[in-house]
Protein backbone atom coordinates (compact mmCIF):
# COMPACT_ATOMS: atom_id res chain seq x y z
CA UNK A 1 0.00 0.00 0.00
CA UNK A 2 1.10 3.13 -0.83
CA UNK A 3 1.79 6.01 1.55
CA UNK A 4 2.00 9.48 2.26
CA UNK A 5 3.48 11.63 5.57
CA UNK A 6 1.90 14.73 6.76
CA UNK A 7 4.03 16.39 5.45
CA UNK A 8 3.75 15.74 1.82
CA UNK A 9 0.32 15.92 2.49
CA UNK A 10 1.00 19.94 3.01
CA UNK A 11 3.03 20.39 -0.13
CA UNK A 12 0.18 18.96 -1.96
CA UNK A 13 -2.07 21.19 -0.44
CA UNK A 14 0.49 24.16 -0.65
CA UNK A 15 1.24 23.50 -3.85
CA UNK A 16 -2.39 23.50 -5.20
CA UNK A 17 -1.71 19.61 -6.78
CA UNK A 18 -4.52 18.02 -8.32
CA UNK A 19 -6.05 14.88 -5.65
CA UNK A 20 -9.05 13.74 -3.91
CA UNK A 21 -9.01 13.70 -0.43
CA UNK A 22 -11.36 11.33 1.25
CA UNK A 23 -12.25 11.05 5.06
CA UNK A 24 -13.42 7.82 6.09
CA UNK A 25 -14.10 8.83 9.56
CA UNK A 26 -17.44 9.16 11.51
CA UNK A 27 -19.65 12.13 11.46
CA UNK A 28 -18.95 12.86 14.90
CA UNK A 29 -15.02 13.45 14.16
CA UNK A 30 -15.76 15.22 11.25
CA UNK A 31 -16.96 17.84 13.94
CA UNK A 32 -14.40 17.41 16.00
CA UNK A 33 -11.38 18.00 13.52
CA UNK A 34 -11.51 18.23 9.62
CA UNK A 35 -8.96 18.48 6.67
CA UNK A 36 -11.68 19.58 4.24
CA UNK A 37 -11.79 16.41 2.44
CA UNK A 38 -14.88 14.40 0.92
CA UNK A 39 -16.26 12.27 3.27
CA UNK A 40 -17.69 9.29 2.94
CA UNK A 41 -17.56 7.09 6.14
CA UNK A 42 -15.44 3.34 6.26
CA UNK A 43 -18.81 1.71 6.24
CA UNK A 44 -20.43 3.42 2.88
CA UNK A 45 -17.30 3.76 1.38
CA UNK A 46 -18.12 0.28 -1.03
CA UNK A 47 -21.38 0.97 -1.61
CA UNK A 48 -20.15 4.73 -2.96
CA UNK A 49 -17.03 3.70 -5.06
CA UNK A 50 -18.01 5.57 -7.55
CA UNK A 51 -17.23 8.87 -5.45
CA UNK A 52 -13.66 8.15 -5.65
CA UNK A 53 -11.91 9.30 -8.73
CA UNK A 54 -9.75 6.64 -10.54
CA UNK A 55 -7.84 9.52 -12.60
CA UNK A 56 -5.90 11.38 -10.20
CA UNK A 57 -4.33 10.59 -6.84
CA UNK A 58 -6.83 10.40 -3.96
CA UNK A 59 -5.52 10.57 -0.42
CA UNK A 60 -7.59 8.10 1.96
CA UNK A 61 -7.44 9.78 5.91
CA UNK A 62 -9.18 8.59 9.28
CA UNK A 63 -7.89 9.41 12.84
CA UNK A 64 -5.10 7.31 13.05
CA UNK A 65 -4.38 5.90 9.70
CA UNK A 66 -5.78 2.10 10.07
CA UNK A 67 -9.54 2.32 8.72
CA UNK A 68 -8.12 3.93 5.67
CA UNK A 69 -5.52 1.64 5.20
CA UNK A 70 -8.21 -1.42 5.54
CA UNK A 71 -10.15 1.30 3.53
CA UNK A 72 -7.59 1.10 0.83
CA UNK A 73 -7.16 -2.30 0.97
CA UNK A 74 -10.82 -3.14 -0.29
CA UNK A 75 -10.79 -0.87 -2.74
CA UNK A 76 -7.61 -2.06 -4.41
CA UNK A 77 -8.29 -5.71 -3.76
CA UNK A 78 -11.93 -5.61 -4.80
CA UNK A 79 -12.25 -2.68 -7.09
CA UNK A 80 -8.98 -2.53 -8.58
CA UNK A 81 -7.95 0.87 -7.60
CA UNK A 82 -3.82 1.45 -8.00
CA UNK A 83 -3.97 5.13 -7.42
CA UNK A 84 -4.89 5.35 -3.50
CA UNK A 85 -2.71 6.50 -0.97
CA UNK A 86 -2.86 6.49 2.99
CA UNK A 87 -2.35 9.44 5.28
CA UNK A 88 0.34 7.79 7.89
CA UNK A 89 -0.38 8.40 10.99
CA UNK A 90 -4.07 9.99 9.70
CA UNK A 91 -5.53 13.15 11.20
CA UNK A 92 -3.58 12.99 14.46
CA UNK A 93 -0.20 13.26 12.46
CA UNK A 94 -1.23 16.01 10.77
CA UNK A 95 -2.29 18.11 13.87
CA UNK A 96 1.44 17.37 15.44
CA UNK A 97 3.44 17.94 12.84
CA UNK A 98 1.54 20.64 10.87
CA UNK A 99 -1.95 22.04 12.02
CA UNK A 100 -1.55 22.36 16.05
CA UNK A 101 -5.06 24.48 15.39
CA UNK A 102 -6.63 20.69 15.04
CA UNK A 103 -8.71 19.11 18.04
CA UNK A 104 -7.05 15.69 18.89
CA UNK A 105 -9.33 13.14 20.17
Amino acid sequence: MKEIDAKELKRMFDSKEDFQLIDVREDYEIEIATLGGEHIPMADVLNHVDKVRKDKKVVVHCRSGKRSAAVIQALETQHGFTNLYNLQGGILAYADQIDHSLTKY
